[in-house]
Order: structure tokens, then sequence, then C-alpha cells
């Protein structure tokens, strides 16, 4: 007998993205494309926001000239070693990522031919309405963390 899903909050609004992605580029070649535009994304925002805590932190460091700097933002309120904490996790979250777009290169040169792409939007159209998929409770399990339930037979 199949798991039942989890219900809470986190896994329905995944379960709704995860289903509304396949639906929306149920083909190999658009689900390339939106995983490489994620991953562009991801590093260009947090590349950003690490040039903005670089910033911050310089203007931190220069000597106080009298009066307090305007050093706005809401990181102004951190401790020094949670900003850079901050900053250090920010370093390994984009090495990871650029890591990650070298493998993706690799992913987005594959190209399929069309009845290929026909297989995939007739899967695409099977799995999206489907809560018990078996990569969705297996991602279930990993974002919560614990171990398989046992069966209730």
């Amino acid at each position: 007998m199949p798991e039942e899903p989890c219900q809470c909050p986190d896994c329905q609004r995944f379960y709704r993205e995860h289903d509304r992605l396949i639906r929306e580029f149920p083909t190999l070649r658009q689900q390339q494309e939106l995983n490489w535009a994620a991953l562009q994304s991801f590093r260009t925002l947090s590349g950003r926001v690490l040039e903005d805590l670089q910033k911050q932190q310089g203007l931190r460091q220069q000597p106080e000239q009298g009066a307090a700097p305007a050093v706005s933002g809401a990181a102004t309120d951190d401790s020094p070693d949670t900003l850079q904490q901050a900053m250090a996790d920010l370093e390994n979250i984009n090495a990871h990522l650029f890591s990650i777009e070298a493998l993706m290169e690799r992913v987005f040169d594959v190209r399929v031919p069309e009845e290929i792409e026909q297989k995939f939007r007739e899967l695409a159209g099977e799995l999206a309405p489907d809560p018990l998929n078996v990569d969705r409770l297996r991602l279930n399990r990993l974002l919560h963390q614990t171990p398989d339930l046992p069966d209730r037979s």
C-alpha cells in the first residue's frame, strides 16, 4: 500500500510547484532551460547579496570620522561574527553553484529526437497530477529528513 503524502504546508507548496513545473515545462529541452535559468538566477542573486555584504563590511571597517557611519540595511544590527559567517556561507554557496553550473552545461548539451520529446510530454501529463509519485515521496522524506514510515497494513 502506498504511503500518504505529507500534508504540511511546506510539502503542499512543494507538490503544487512540482506539478506546475512538469505541466508548464513538459519536454526535456524546456526542463533544461528552466533549470539553467533557475541556476543562473540563484547565482546572480546570491552573488549580488555577497557583494553588498562585502561593501557594508568595508564601510564598517573604515575609521569613524566623528559621526556614526550612515550604513543602511538589515545587516547593520548583526555582530561582525554573524556577518562574517553569512559571507563565508554565501561564498560556499556560490562555489557550489559554480560546480553545479559546470555539470549542468553537460546536461544542457543533450538533445533528443522529437519522438522522445513527445514521450516526455505524455509522461508529464501522467506525473503532474499524481500525489503519490515515488520521486515526490522520496523528496518529501529528504525535506523532512525523517525515516520511512512503517507500512500501515
